[in-house]
Parts: structure tokens; sequence; C-alpha cells
């Protein structure tokens, strides 16, 4: 195989098996983009972005971005107006020269975050006389002056990063927006979580779900009714045991619900430390999203927030790590049946094995084994596709 077959062979399997964009990059190696990538920062969309699968982003140069910081808008009004600057359809330079019949709409992230009323997070496209291509905002037709400058990057069909001449005005998307309220402290006194909350202050753990809000943090908050019936076996544990089991509720990143369904596999909590694993399987089956710790099985039943950088889920029932209640079994796992007993002076001392037994590492070793042989596949997809270019 020549070298440049064999370079664009393993750029290819290179992408294949990473298979993520990072808008934050992408936009670094222009320095004209620096503010709009700092706002995209600053607005929590960056991360919203990179977890899209098809998009296209609409960037404009810093002197268009000075225009819009001098309005003077709150930072979670520039987030809806710079929401209206990412289509949730993928669109590079070649297509937006070919649409249909010269014009079509498409949805942009304002509108999927149900901030905009009716229609008014579309933005209409059209491909004008003289090669260019318009853009203009569903609640302002009057604007027909932004145009398309360039391509920045395509990675088809992916992600389209494209600049345009100046910033989309929306009425509706500038239009003043209160911060929303990532208190720890009161929205884990709302919704049914009142009884988490009360168990977090009177043990002092509160205090860590606060110092990990900044830097992102799940909260999965057990319903009152919950609390009230685990309440005989809380009361039971020491105030270390306590502490950490509060703790085995959060994770010390933000994870939103689309996240949660597409992530699986085992996740750290707060209460990890050293050789106390403290970990719990995130498993999703359909649209619902459970939590196994080996002890019980908890579903989300409800969301209290999810809004970057904090996320609080309502579960239906208590977390209980097997760091900690070592001797249970789950209700609604069956029973392991007992080993038959061998001949000899020791059969009656043969055990069936408990809770603790290895098949942790047969869950780990299924799950490299399925996430491994995607991968193979996706490999091998890549070298086929190479070899039939040949």
């Amino acid at each position: 195989m020549q070298p440049s077959v064999a370079l664009s062979l393993l750029i290819l399997l290179t992408f294949t098996l990473s298979n993520a964009h990072n808008i934050t990059h992408i936009l670094q190696k222009d320095p004209y983009l620096s503010t709009f990538n700092h706002y995209l920062t600053l607005t929590h969309l960056a991360g919203e972005i990179n977890r899209r699968q098809t998009i296209t982003v609409c960037a404009v140069d810093n002197a268009a971005m000075s225009t819009l910081i001098a309005k003077g808008l709150s930072l979670e009004t520039i987030k809806n107006v710079l929401s209206l600057h990412v289509f949730a359809d993928y669109y590079g330079a070649k297509k937006l020269h070919q649409i249909t019949k010269g014009s079509t709409s498409t949805a942009t992230m304002y509108q999927a975050t149900g901030e905009a009323p009716g229609t008014t997070g579309y933005v209409h496209i059209t491909d004008v006389k003289g090669g260019k291509v318009q853009f203009t905002p569903e609640d302002n037709p009057s604007q027909t002056d932004v145009l398309f400058v360039k391509s920045v990057f395509e990675l088809p069909y992916n992600i389209s990063v494209i600049q345009i001449s100046q910033i989309l005005n929306s009425p509706e998307a500038e239009a003043p927006t209160s911060a929303p309220d990532l208190n720890l402290t009161s929205l884990l006194q709302r919704d049914g979580c009142k009884a988490f909350y009360n168990l977090l202050s009177t043990s002092g753990a509160i205090g860590t779900f606060l110092s990990a809000a900044d830097g992102g943090v799940t909260v999965f908050c057990p319903s009152d009714d919950a609390v009230a019936a685990f309440a005989p076996k809380y009361k039971n544990l020491t105030a270390e045991g306590k502490t950490s089991l509060l703790l085995y509720h959060g994770v010390p990143t933000y994870n939103s619900m689309g996240m949660l369904r597409s992530s699986n596999g085992l996740t750290n909590t707060l209460a990890t430390e050293g050789a106390n694993k403290y970990d719990f399987t995130v498993q999703n089956d359909g649209e619902d999203v459970k939590l196994k710790t080996k002890v019980v099985t908890a579903e989300i039943t409800g969301t209290v927030i999810d809004d970057e950088p904090v996320a609080i889920y309502r579960i239906d029932k208590v977390l209980l790590p097997r760091e900690l209640f070592k001797g249970a079994v789950e209700a609604d796992e069956p029973s392991p049946s007992p080993k038959k007993k061998k001949s000899g002076k020791n059969s009656d001392d043969a055990e069936a094995p408990g809770p603790d037994s290895s098949d942790d590492d047969g869950d780990a070793a299924d799950q490299t084994a399925n996430s491994g042989g995607k991968l193979v596949s996706s490999a091998v997809m890549v070298v086929l596709l190479v070899v039939a270019f040949l």
C-alpha cells in the first residue's frame, strides 16, 4: 500500500473511532471568530453543539459580535440569540447553493429549547441571484442583508461551520430573559425533593453538592415517598455511612437526559474516593433511564431542572451502594441458584455467590466486548471503503 493511501486510511480510522466534533477547537484557528467562540463557551452552547450529531453553526466575526454585545443583553438572552445561529441540519457550501426551488426553512437550536413561541425559532435560507445565499429570521422578514460569506469547516454530514455577514436579528430571541435559578439550595426543595434536601442539610453533605455545582453536577433525587420508605434503614447507618449514601446520589459532571440515554455504563459519583468505587450503571430502556447499583435499580421519573451546568432528576428509589449494603439482594432480580453439593466432608460449606461476586467483572467484560466489537466493525467498514477506492 502506498504511503499516501496508508495516511488517508489512518485519518479515516481515527475519525471513525473518535466520531466526535469540538466546536471550540474548530473555531480556535480563526482569530476573527474568537468573540463568537468565547460566547459559545460562556453560554454553554459549545457543549450542546458538541453533543449534536448533525448541525450547522453560523459564525460571525468579532465586529458583528460587538454590535450584539453593545445592546447590553443578559447572558441568557445572548444565548437565545446565538442559539438562532445553530441549525438542526447540515448545510455545507454546496448544499446552500443547491437548495430545492431556491428557498427553504430550517429549525434552530433556539426553536428546540422551547423558548421560541410558535415558529419564531426558524430561519429562512434563500439562494438569491449572483450566487449569494441569504438568511432571514422567521420573526424578522425585513432583514435581508445577512449573507453567506464562506465555509469555515465541513465534515459531511456531521457538522458544518459557515461564516455569515452579521447577526440574525430576532425580536423574540432578544426579548429580556431572566437567568434560570441554578441555586441547588432552592432547587432541591421543590418538585418532590424536599425530604432528600433535608437529609443533605442535616448531614452536611449539601456542601459537597454546592461546591461541585459550578463545574457541573447531576443530582439523582429520591422522591419524598422513597425517602420516607427508606428512613428506618437510614437511621441505622453511621454518620459516615449517611454522608456516603447521600453523596452517592450526585455525579460530578453535568448530564442532560439525552446524554444519559446515549452514554450507558459505569458512572463515578461524589462518593467515589480511592478504593471505594461507589459507582453505579446508567442503562436506558428505550426512552426510560435506569440506575443500577447491584443492590437496587431505580428509574428516573421526572426532571426538576436540566440547564447546564446543573441537572436534577427525580428517581423512584433511594440508591443503595454495594459498599454499604453488601448483604442486600435486589428484590426484582432472581436469587442465585445454590451450588450443587460436592462429595466430601466439606460439601455442606458450599454457598452460592453473593451480590459481591465476580459478576461485576463479567459485566465490565461484556461492555468492553460490545464496545470493542462496534469499534472493530466501524474500522472494517472504513478499510473496505478505502480499498474500494484504490
